[in-house]
């Protein structure tokens, strides 16, 4: 099951890393591009990318939110009521 999970962990990563690389070779003007339009692959970068993070620190949150690492503004209304 763990390697399951890394792997499920390991997909958004290499997403965001694209979306980077896709950002970057816009910004360096890097004439390879898999897109006709520069704006058009930054944006697709850009929104790998924010994407790709936002799963990871999802994920995060919600383990650390589990596991009651959190301030207490963070955690659970119903849990919070509970103490």
């Amino acid at each position: 099951m763990r390697l399951i999970a890394l792997i499920v962990l390991l997909i958004p990563v290499f997403l965001a890393g694209v979306g980077i690389k896709w950002m970057r070779d816009v910004v360096f003007a890097v004439q390879v591009n898999p897109f006709p339009n520069f704006t058009l692959q930054f944006i697709a970068g850009l929104l790998l990318f924010v994407l790709g993070m936002g799963f990871i620190g999802g994920f995060i949150f919600h383990r650390d939110r589990k596991n009651g690492k959190l301030a207490p503004r963070f955690q659970n209304k119903k849990e919070a009521t509970n103490d």
